[in-house]
């Protein structure tokens, strides 16, 4: 993406229309682009794919297993028996429109037991069709918009060895804000025939005064549209204020292998059971619900906030929202109530963690009061090196329905660690004691202090917004000494103090909040607050930017490029990737699927005393045990697949092959090849 220069000019007309040149993908040898391997996606509960296998029971052997048929005979038998590629599929799997008839027959014969198993079907239907078609947006920079490695400056073109494509992305700052280390998000549009593994390819980095330096960044949610590939990247910008500044994306690299980046920020757990701290603080998700259950401030004594007791029953979090109360003080419908969390997707990187959590709140006497009314999404944010997280949630109301109240915001801290409240009213300022009567539905932000050990937990609203509800309330209460034990912060969205009122259908509640924790005192904290609340308010803005900076192009000392990814492998990389194309999912029978079209392979590198180390994952959780391709005994595919060590440990100067398995990101049908799909008939 590079503006006119006669040293350049060659990329203008890509750069904006996807054109090509002489050193365009066409003329680039094919195999480069073979691989094609994914990482980043997000985690799913209890990912079940959809069944593809011809005669797919474990252990049930076809006719030629034991004759040892090779691959054109396997071929020839697929071709006898399937007539396409559309029929392949509707052959071994079953639409959501054929499966609500058969949950509807069920219903009506008190089949009650098939009802349970058909909407876990459906449900897993669901799950597919979001990877393959729920709309990842518009890309700030689309897939055909890139420039040519080959073509920068010397100076960066030998700086950046390996890599062949890159992006340009502006970001500026118009806050007057020093910003240092600040996530800034992009979806970027990348061509299919130009990447292998977006996870393992992109790099970025800022150009500063002619130098590039790489920062760090975090690949997730890639998706498959069309001849695109689509995904998300977090990196780290800094900024003195007022400044506009150029980044550069590069992709294109097929011995690029996963970065690995310093950070402060560590993840124990699984699922949304999860620990998560970083320097200021460790938060503690409840292994039942995802709810924040309790945070550690990081800080001289390290302060725990947590909510003690029974509650009303159910298990206590320090965040208690989101809920309702049912009409006429009925009932309370409440996540908290949740045995599990009804559906969730987690992220996981160097620079943030995400877990987003959605269902239908549940009554405190679920399931027979069981209402599919207001559908409830909520996402946890919590980034490295950051003194806060945000909280953000979208509330919508499938149907009309009438409530007392309704929460979108509750915080109960136990055992009295604070002394003191605080709040931010419509002029932005911080007030100590209650809200008063002008500001009491146009609070900012709500928290509490200690005014001896400085601690402080502070909630910032960013963004609190409504559509079909017309007057969504920014008001809240707090009970200092609730019920001598602790201290509560709420806040009601909707009417207080009227009886029964309708959330009509369609309505939909937004949130944005940022719960921050530090050094607190009277007299510097307010300043430190309403600072910060200034910034979060003010992100940077990114945009689409031809490259500006190539004139100052300067030497930088160090490469981008580690030991391996520049074509410098002790053993090609193309001969390891090549070789696990021999190792086939056995399980699926005739298709002929290898591991590496099939996405299973997250990585490959190789140290020089010829040790390989391989990360790879499972398809599912019902098939956890990797075992099975590293050194299985199967003998379904005898003589046309191999073991992953055994394939490997057949190329000259293999010493030893180390395999390990992971399930983040979680596998699914978005990290297959185009030619592994069309195998599938998919």
């Amino acid at each position: 993406m590079l503006e006119s220069n006669e040293n350049f000019s060659a990329l203008t007309d890509m750069e904006h229309s996807g054109g090509s040149t002489e050193n365009d993908i066409s003329t680039l040898p094919r195999q480069l682009f073979d691989e094609n391997i994914s990482s980043a996606n997000l985690q799913l509960k209890r990912r079940k794919f959809l069944g593809l296998g011809l005669l797919g029971m474990a252990g049930f052997g076809l006719p030629f297993r034991a004759n040892g048929f090779d691959n054109k005979i396997v071929e020839e038998f697929v071709n006898d028996i399937v007539a396409s590629e559309t029929d392949l599929f509707k052959k071994h799997s079953d639409s959501f429109e054929d499966k609500m008839k058969l949950m509807q027959k069920a219903w009506d014969e008190k089949d009650f037991r098939m009802v349970r198993s058909l909407s876990d079907s459906i449900r897993n239907t669901g799950i597919q069709a979001q990877n393959e078609y729920e709309d990842p947006g518009k890309p700030l920079v689309s897939g055909s918009q890139f420039g040519i490695v080959a073509s920068l400056p010397l100076a960066w073109r030998t700086w950046a060895k390996g890599w062949k494509y890159y992006k340009t992305i502006g970001l500026e700052e118009k806050a007057g804000i020093s910003r240092q280390a600040e996530p800034v998000e992009v979806l970027l549009g990348f061509r299919s025939d130009q990447v292998n593994s977006l996870a393992r390819e992109i790099r970025v980095v800022e150009i500063n005064n002619g130098l590039l330096k790489e920062v760090t960044s975090q690949v997730f949610g890639v998706v498959r549209r069309g001849t695109d590939r689509l995904c998300k990247v977090m990196f780290l910008a800094d900024n003195n204020g007022s400044e506009k500044r150029q980044y550069l994306v590069f992709y294109g690299n097929p011995d690029a292998e996963l970065p690995e980046y310093t950070t402060d920020l560590e993840v124990r757990g699984e699922g949304y059971d999860l620990e998560i701290e970083n320097q200021y603080f460790i938060a503690k998700l409840s292994k039942q619900t995802g709810q924040l259950e309790r945070m550690l401030i990081k800080r001289e004594h390290g302060v725990e906030l947590y909510a003690g007791g029974p509650a009303h029953a159910e298990t206590p979090c320090i965040d208690w929202s989101h809920d309702y109360v049912a009409e006429d003080f009925f009932m309370k419908v409440r996540i908290q109530y949740w045995g599990e969390c009804p559906d969730y997707e987690i992220v996981r990187g160097p620079i943030c963690t995400i877990v987003r959590r959605w269902g239908f709140p549940h009554s405190a006497l679920h399931p027979i009061y069981n209402p599919s009314r207001l559908n409830i999404n909520v996402e946890y944010r919590f980034y490295s090196g950051l003194p806060y997280f945000y909280k953000s949630s979208k509330m919508k109301a499938v149907k009309a329905f009438v409530i007392q109240t309704m929460r979108d915001d509750e915080w109960v801290f136990t055992g009295q660690p604070f002394t003191g409240s605080l709040w931010i009213g419509a002029d932005e300022k911080v007030k100590f004691g209650e809200v008063d009567e002008a500001n009491k539905n146009s609070v900012r932000g709500f928290g509490y202090y200690n005014k001896d050990s400085k601690d402080s937990f502070v909630g910032l609203y960013l963004d609190h917004s409504s559509e079909v509800i017309p007057d969504l309330l920014n008001g809240g209460g707090s009970l200092f000494y609730y019920n001598w034990h602790g201290t509560v912060w709420v806040r009601h969205p909707t009417m207080v103090g009227i009886k029964n009122h309708t959330i009509p259908e369609g309505a939909i509640l937004k949130q944005k909040n940022a719960y921050v924790t530090i050094a607190f005192t009277q007299k510097d904290g307010p300043g430190k607050i309403e600072a910060l609340r200034k910034e979060l308010l003010s992100p940077m803005d990114s945009y689409s930017s031809g490259l500006t900076a190539i004139a100052s192009a300067k030497e930088s000392k160090r490469s981008l490029a580690r030991p391996g990814e520049a074509g410098d492998s002790p053993i090609s990389k193309a001969v390891l990737w090549e070789a696990l194309k021999s190792c086939i999912d056995q399980q699926m029978y005739i298709s002929n699927v290898n591991l590496v079209e099939l996405g299973y392979i997250y990585n490959l590198s190789m140290d020089d005393d010829g040790v390989v180390k391989v990360l790879m994952t499972m398809p599912h959780r019902g098939r956890p045990l990797s075992s099975f391709f590293i050194w299985g005994s199967s003998v379904v595919h005898r003589t046309v697949s191999k073991t992953i060590v055994g394939a490997l440990m057949e190329i000259p100067g293999v010493r030893k092959v180390v395999v390990d398995q992971t399930w983040y990101p979680e596998w699914n049908s978005n990290l297959m090849t185009d030619d592994c799909r069309k195998k599938l008939g998919i």
